[in-house]
């Protein structure tokens, strides 16, 4: 593996081994419902099983979702709680990477090599990757992602920890604009972190796991093709 996909797939091997075991205890309880029924709705294996990968669906569980008063996530717990479970320093520092990432939209510009060049709409930042997954795509794509920085000095490039998805029903500009009228509902007023806050939450729990089930088209062993947008079911494929 590429050092920087590489630390952070053994930090989510650990996220995985401590959630499997916190998730029975009774303060997590809602957390398990959660996690345990969309596991039951959408059997999230990669096809042709499922649209949702393993990698989406356990990003998701353990950094996205949200229970209880405080509306803490599997990763915020471990964060503050780590020092008590002994985990390492460095280990924290890589689930707290991973909790800051979310799902984004993001246009493919061009590749080199082995890396591919990515620009977000709405916050049109620009990141360098590496795709593990082996898409290296096409110029004008749009690929929906979670992007995880490179840690520890290790590389400048990014990696797309998630199996491509490619939306390749609607453009550009449609999603822009898509985007924009679902912004409101959030109730965030800064557009920047409105975006932010809709890509990582959604309007619901399973928005965007609706959406990848609903959306899927098509697949190759690197890359899944979705069509449609999520507020309108006519265009889903799956509605």
């Amino acid at each position: 593996m590429h050092p920087v996909h590489a630390v952070y797939v053994s930090a989510q091997n650990l996220v995985s081994f401590l959630a499997e075991n916190l998730s029975e205890l009774p303060e997590l309880k809602e957390y398990y419902d959660i996690v345990g029924k969309a596991e039951d709705e959408y059997m999230p294996d990669g096809p042709p099983f499922s649209p949702l990968t393993r990698s989406y669906f356990t990003t998701w569980a353990f950094f996205d979702v949200q229970f209880g008063k405080d509306k803490e996530t599997i990763g915020t717990c471990l964060q503050d709680i780590g020092s008590d479970l002994a985990i390492h320093s460095d280990y924290l520092k890589l689930i707290k990477l991973m909790q800051g990432s979310r799902m984004g939209i993001y246009e493919h510009k061009g590749f080199d090599n082995e890396y591919v060049y990515l620009s977000e709409l709405i916050t049109n930042k620009e990141y360098k990757c590496i795709v593990p997954a082996g898409y290296m795509g096409r110029k004008n794509e749009l690929w929906f992602i979670r992007l995880l920085p490179p840690p520890f000095n290790l590389a400048a490039e990014s990696v797309v920890f998630t199996t491509p998805y490619v939306l390749i029903s609607h453009n550009r500009r449609e999603w822009i604009k898509f985007i924009e009228r679902s912004l409101p509902r959030t109730k965030v007023i800064e557009p920047i972190l409105a975006y932010e806050t809709f890509m990582k939450y959604g309007l619901n729990k399973n928005y965007w796991n609706e959406f990848i089930f609903c959306g899927y088209t098509n697949s190759t062993p690197n890359v899944i093709f979705l069509a449609g947008l999520p507020d309108k079911p006519e265009t889903l494929p799956h509605s």
